[in-house]
């Protein structure tokens, strides 16, 4: 039941109760004993039940003017562009990602190298500035870190092999997942990217773009990939 049908319901309810405490008017004629009962209303009754009305509907209007408050879920997820180790030690979402050419990686099949995943779109713009350095560093990072880049573009190779083609990288390579469901088990906007060990268990993750030839970014990189090892 809607807010304004709740509040007529209860509105009704009161009238009924008013007309109940009035009882029968007094001396009626004979003739009307036989004609079902018809309660007399005062204006000072009608006025009260209208005020009553007004009121409870009112309310309803203010609740639903009211601006949704954001949840402290959804203040975490947002882009910070800063490595965030809270969630380490989850393991890989098993999901299978499909290339344009009909081949499917399975992630959660992915083991005995570290794995940098990358949640990225066609139409999100820090994800498409990352592309470019993702690719540098799947060049010099080559045998000790496998770089994936997921696009979460949901019309898939349409969108996904014109943009490959324009820009000619050397190390990604154009996987799919346009069921968007790295996007749901990660619970990141986009851009995200996660580092996982050579056991597929995060190391550590960051939402928003990132500098990834930034010398301290490397230095973490380079950490965490000696500790998985």
């Amino acid at each position: 039941m809607s807010c304004r049908q709740s509040a007529l319901s209860n509105g009704i309810e009161a009238l009924i109760s008013r007309m109940i405490a009035l009882g029968p008017a007094a001396n009626l004629p004979p003739h009307i004993a036989l004609e079902p009962a018809v309660p007399v209303f005062s204006s000072r009754s009608s006025l009260t039940f209208a005020f009553v009305l007004l009121a409870a509907l009112g309310g309803c209007d203010r609740d639903t003017a009211e601006p949704a408050q954001e949840t402290p879920a959804a203040a975490a997820a947002a882009p910070t562009g800063e490595i965030d180790r809270s969630k380490a030690g989850e393991l890989m979402p098993a999901v299978n990602l499909t290339h344009p050419d009909g081949r499917t990686l399975n992630l959660g099949a992915l083991q005995g190298q570290p794995v940098l995943l990358n949640l990225w779109a066609t139409w999100c713009a820090p994800c498409v500035k990352e592309m470019p350095l993702l690719d540098d560093l799947a060049s010099d990072y080559d045998g000790d870190l496998r770089v994936i880049v997921a696009s979460q573009d949901l019309q898939g190779a349409e969108v996904v092999e014109p943009f490959f083609a324009e820009r000619d990288f050397a190390y990604l390579e154009p996987w799919l997942d346009t069921e968007t469901a790295l996007s749901f088990a990660l619970s990141g906007n986009l851009p995200t990217t996660v580092l996982y060990d050579a056991g597929g268990r995060e190391i550590w993750r960051v939402t928003g773009d990132l500098d990834w030839a930034d010398p301290e970014v490397r230095a973490a990189l380079d950490e965490a990939i000696a500790s998985s090892n």
